[in-house]
């Protein structure tokens, strides 16, 4: 098997791989992210062909790309809400989805996936907040069931994160009861208080009307200047020319392009990234 590869996996078994040869280099810093060799199939189809990508701890790393070009399938990856097929990723130095016994990797059990998946918050396209909670609720629910947190910490934890996010004054409101943008907000709020080391963004504003995006855009940029790691899938280039350390294009399943913001908007050297940008610039 390649030193890259976790393939035909059967649940809890051992991998053959040694750890040394995918994760002990001493190189530099160790990243926050790292995807490595990534494949992701759907039956035959396959989604991602090989990606890699390497995001330090505090930079935000924006995703470009048209529908269908496995943006979203790449975030999904990364928390483990998708197992890939073969290669891995590695938040804070952890593989996702395997622990290490001496120089092997065996496949976690479900509920200790879960644990190491509360290290990586995700904001959806269309918010997914309970609607039956409050607010505040929504927020408090992920401390509480996932981190053992009482319902006094919970609800303080759920009270701060609504207040960075500009929503002191609703935490008793229903997700009815907001507006798109408000509810995005919650969704964001809803992240932070699992105090992630990484945060996806999966095109947050896309379900936005117009005049709502900018007060989403508005809290991920302060994230952004907090130091948040952040790895964003949006079609919102000039959120990424102001914030993005790294930008990504994607084309049929695979990075075809990236590096600095400025470089890859204003003088993309693939042929796909052009084309894409050309239309959306």
């Amino acid at each position: 098997m390649s030193p890259l590869q976790l393939l035909r996996r059967r649940p809890h078994d051992e991998v053959h791989t040694r750890v040394a040869d995918i994760v002990g280099v001493d190189d530099g810093p160790r990243p926050m992210v790292e995807v490595r060799d990534v494949r992701k199939s759907y039956g035959t189809h396959e989604v991602l062909h090989g990606v890699d990508l390497t995001v330090q701890t505090g930079e935000v790393a924006v995703v470009l790309g048209v529908s269908g070009s496995g943006k979203s399938t790449l975030l999904r990856c990364i928390n483990h809400l998708e197992k890939v097929n073969s290669g891995y990723v590695a938040i804070d130095g952890d593989i996702i989805g395997y622990r290490r016994s001496h120089d092997r990797l065996h496949e976690l059990r479900e509920r200790e996936v879960l644990r190491q998946r509360t290290h990586v918050g995700m904001v959806f396209q269309n918010f997914n907040l309970f609607p039956h909670l409050t607010a505040l609720e929504n927020v408090a629910e992920g401390p509480r069931s996932a981190l053992n947190k009482s319902r006094d910490e919970a609800d303080a934890l759920a009270r701060e994160y609504l207040t960075k996010v500009g929503l002191g004054d609703r935490g008793d409101s229903y997700p009815r009861r907001l507006s798109g943008g408000q509810q995005q907000r919650v969704a964001i709020a809803r992240a932070l208080a699992m105090q992630p080391k990484v945060l996806l963004f999966d095109e947050p504003t896309s379900a936005l009307d117009p005049e709502l995006v900018n007060e989403v855009l508005d809290v991920m940029k302060g994230l952004a200047r907090a130091g948040m790691t952040m790895i964003v899938v949006t079609h919102e280039t000039g959120f990424a020319r102001e914030v993005a350390d790294t930008v990504v294009f994607m084309d049929q399943g695979r990075i075809v392009e990236r590096g600095p913001a400025r470089d890859v908007l204003d003088h993309p050297q693939h042929e796909r990234t052009a084309a894409f940008l050309a239309k959306v610039l």
